[in-house]
């Protein structure tokens, strides 16, 4: 069946200071499709649906929706027009509930006053019944994992009765599960005549769920393709403009001599318990596992921002108590998080300030800080992450995620640790990128370095570590070797206790 144009973007362009952020972009969405929008970290493909969202403005082109032309001026009045978006980085009340999220702005009123708290619920559940989703109207969403606080989103955004609703990384912290169910909704939501924009770097989802695909490099447009035509190698091509031989670096470190030993690791307030493992000298050791399996849990453990309720850590030899933050840096940890944006970075702050934050007393001379170090182990950071990045002033919540996550991994390997303790390192992160954050970790266990790290993404561990942990239900189910495994082997580990 044909479909009608429901949005047409025509010559986007948008400057910051510095950077020209889109350049002359087009995008057609037609109604009843999902459209994929790719590309790397900082190719524009956030910064084009905020413009559309109300939240930037243009410095020109058009927009039109349905055939009208618009110009939101803010979020709220996008909604209203029915473009909702999911955004990447979650940004809710986390003190209050899922219906108080949901409604925040809009609560139903009786007598005009009052708000109507039944009516509040039963319009919740009844969106939450349609599009199947199991969470409780009345949990607060700071007690909630981030796929549920997701799914409260993606409610609230198709509450509105939205015509285009757009994904930013939607999956980027959903296990397989999740997925799917995140994929009978949008499939019910292009049923239903709406249109959905999908961002995503990954390949196989996007060749999925896509109708069709728009590439975007360097905030230009590249190409629009449909789905079936396309295959992974051609998307990589097109988003890097180049032939993108090997996913991974070659594998170059040797592990040396036992340098952590973790023993009967338990945890006061999360499910671990009695973890024991070794790691040697210049060895990559992955974390598997499902959601709340443990793995996050493991590295905060160790890293001390979580409490131990038993078990010993010891740093070759010598046991190390990392009651703190503060007491494991000065150990030799580093801990990477996971959520970047509420526990990784200082928005407000510059991106020297973010980078050195951690390292800020090897640059202390006479009681004062020295601006001349700061600055060149800024522009090491930037230099070796190939972070994109107008100067070093610039404030860091205006980088694109993967360069924000470029700027936490130069400010902890400046802090020159031995332990690097990396949760989902490379999450929201696209391929040319991912591949410069792997030979970074590859190039610090050739120094002798102990890397754990924990991801969700199963090619990732097998192409970059030598073993592989697998957590299930708070417990160490199995250990792997790279070499002789399979995801099917992992798979089944991470099941073992579920």
């Amino acid at each position: 069946m044909e479909h009608d144009v429901l949005l047409q973007m025509t010559d986007i362009c948008k400057e910051f200071p510095g950077v020209k952020a889109l350049d002359h972009v087009s995008l057609t969405v037609k109604r009843g499709t999902v459209h994929a929008l790719m590309g790397e970290n900082g190719a524009g493909k956030s910064t084009l649906m905020k413009c559309l969202f109300g939240i930037y403005a243009k410095n020109s082109g058009t927009i039109e929706l349905e055939g009208k032309e618009v110009d939101f001026k803010s979020s709220k009045e996008a909604l209203e027009n029915g473009v909702a978006m999911v955004h990447q980085e979650l940004n809710q009340a986390l003190k209050r509930n899922v219906m108080d999220n949901i409604w925040l702005g809009r609560y139903p009123k009786k007598g005009g006053v009052m708000i109507d708290e039944k009516k509040m619920y039963d319009d919740t559940m009844a969106v939450f019944k349609d599009l199947k989703i199991d969470v409780d109207p009345r949990r607060i969403m700071s007690t909630m994992p981030v796929s549920q606080r997701q799914m409260a989103e993606i409610a609230k955004a198709v509450s509105f009765n939205s015509k285009i609703i757009v994904f930013d990384e939607p999956t980027s912290s959903l296990t397989e599960e999740e997925v799917a169910h995140l994929f009978k909704i949008i499939n019910m939501l292009r049923d239903r005549g709406c249109g959905i924009i999908y961002i995503s770097h990954k390949m196989a989802e996007i060749l999925q769920i896509a109708d069709e695909v728009t590439v975007m490099r360097d905030g230009t447009w590249v190409a629009t393709e449909a789905a079936k035509d396309l295959t992974t190698e051609h998307i990589i091509k097109l988003m890097v403009g180049r032939e993108l031989g090997n996913q991974f670096p070659p594998k170059t470190n040797k592990p040396g001599e036992v340098a952590l030993e973790v023993e009967n690791l338990t945890a006061q307030y999360s499910l671990l318990r009695d973890v024991s493992f070794q790691v040697r000298k210049g060895e990559i050791i992955g974390l598997a596992g499902l959601d709340g399996s443990g793995r996050t849990e493991t590295l905060e453990n160790i890293f001390g921002i979580a409490t131990r309720k038993s078990g010993t850590i010891k740093l070759d030899g010598k046991v190390v108590n990392n009651r703190n933050a503060r007491e494991s840096i000065k150990n030799g940890f580093a801990l990477l998080t996971e959520e970047r944006r509420a526990t990784g970075i200082f928005g407000i702050l510059s991106i020297r300030e973010n980078t050195v934050i951690s390292s800020l007393k090897k640059h202390l001379k006479n009681g004062c800080l020295n601006e001349k170090t700061m600055k060149e182990d800024t522009q090491w950071s930037i230099d070796a992450m190939h972070t994109k990045t107008p100067t070093q002033e610039t404030k860091i919540r205006s980088l694109s995620g993967g360069n924000q996550q470029k700027v936490i991994l130069g400010r902890w390997l400046l802090t020159n640790p031995e332990v690097l303790l990396l949760d989902e390192p490379t999450r929201g992160i696209d391929v040319g990128a991912k591949y410069e954050i792997y030979q970074l970790i590859i190039d610090l266990a050739n120094k002798g370095k102990v890397v754990i790290m924990v991801s969700s993404e199963m090619p990732e561990l097998l192409g970059v570590c030598d073993r592989i942990l697998v957590m299930s239900g708070g417990r160490l189910s199995g250990e792997v070797d790279v070499k002789e495994t399979n995801q099917e082997e992992i798979m089944t580990l991470a099941a073992k206790y579920v």
